[in-house]
């Protein structure tokens, strides 16, 4: 076998539009009559076909005034292109078949605070461009989104913190301000003076639970000041949070998007801090897997939505 027979398949069989151009020139007896059923000009059709006969080694068609007639090789080669031409389009109706059942749903998981705050607005959003697709969301914390996405539970999510969890990939989609937040009756309501680091990290907090995006901010913002002080109440959600700040119970750190409308009629106080506490918000999917279809449109309506 020499090294051309030896290359690459795609080197040594014409492509799928060469060999449509040859059914065609088969089928209506014209070179003419197959470029313009093509939507290519007669000169390109002309070189195609050439490049074809080149490649194989063979002439496929004779032309001549009356028209185009295939030559025995062309019939051979005829045969053999329409099976191919018709496994390609076997394979394009499988494909497509593939991209429905893809379209058909979006898996969503998302941190708290954006299952709450924003995507609401996204998903209506999405609601517009693709009504055919049915989108279920589940809201955790940034850990257990993560894990859904690393066990393909997922098929996109949003987590909130310092950086992209372990397995996957992500893109910053905005960013977001924690807040300190109390009760009007609170001390701190009246207080002017911002708080430090260190007052802070040595007052017991309601806090979120460890894996939550906020607890992770606060916490690496907190270490340089030997770690906040054992939690006043620990709790697995922001509405609970916020509730128990609300009620009076101690101080809370809290995003900012969460605590709008409380502050708005001041049933809670933001207290001033010394020191800023952000964080990113981010998209995120598994390794190698970047999001297509109906998650691909999600992320592109979230993309400079959110903003600290």
């Amino acid at each position: 076998m020499t090294d051309a027979w030896r290359a690459p398949l795609a080197h040594r069989v014409p492509d799928l539009g060469a060999l449509e151009l040859l059914l065609a020139v088969a089928r209506l007896g014209s070179l003419g009559r197959a470029a313009r059923e093509l939507g290519i000009t007669q000169p390109a059709a002309s070189g195609r076909l050439r490049g074809m006969e080149t490649l194989l080694g063979v002439a496929l068609v004779e032309r001549s005034p009356r028209g185009s007639r295939l030559t025995d090789a062309g019939v051979l080669v005829t045969d053999w292109a329409r099976r191919i031409v018709e496994a390609a389009e076997a394979f394009d109706a499988g494909a497509q078949a593939l991209r429905t059942r893809r379209d058909s749903r979006l898996r969503v998981a998302a941190s708290m605070t954006i299952a709450e705050y924003l995507l609401p607005g996204w998903l209506i959003a999405l609601r517009a461009l693709r009504p055919d697709t049915a989108v279920s969301l589940s809201a955790g914390n940034s850990a257990a989104v993560a894990g859904r996405l690393r066990e393909g539970e997922a098929d996109l999510g949003f987590v909130e913190g310092l950086e992209v969890p372990a397995g996957l990939d992500g893109a910053v989609i905005g960013q977001d301000r924690l807040v300190v937040v109390v009760a009007p009756g609170h001390p701190w309501a009246r207080r002017r003076a911002p708080l430090s680091a260190s007052e802070l990290a040595a007052t017991p907090l309601i806090l979120r639970e460890r894996g939550s995006g906020t607890r992770q901010v606060l916490d690496a913002a907190l270490a340089a000041h030997g770690g906040a002080a054992p939690p006043l109440l620990e709790l697995a959600s922001t509405t609970a949070a916020k509730g128990a700040a609300v009620s009076g119970a101690g101080p809370s750190v809290l995003s900012e998007l969460a605590v709008g409308e409380e502050l708005g009629v001041r049933r809670l106080v933001s207290v001033p801090l010394e020191f800023p506490l952000r964080r990113e918000l981010r998209a995120v999917w598994p390794v190698g897997q970047r999001p297509a279809g109906p998650a691909r449109d999600l992320l592109g309506l979230t993309r400079g939505r959110p903003s600290g």
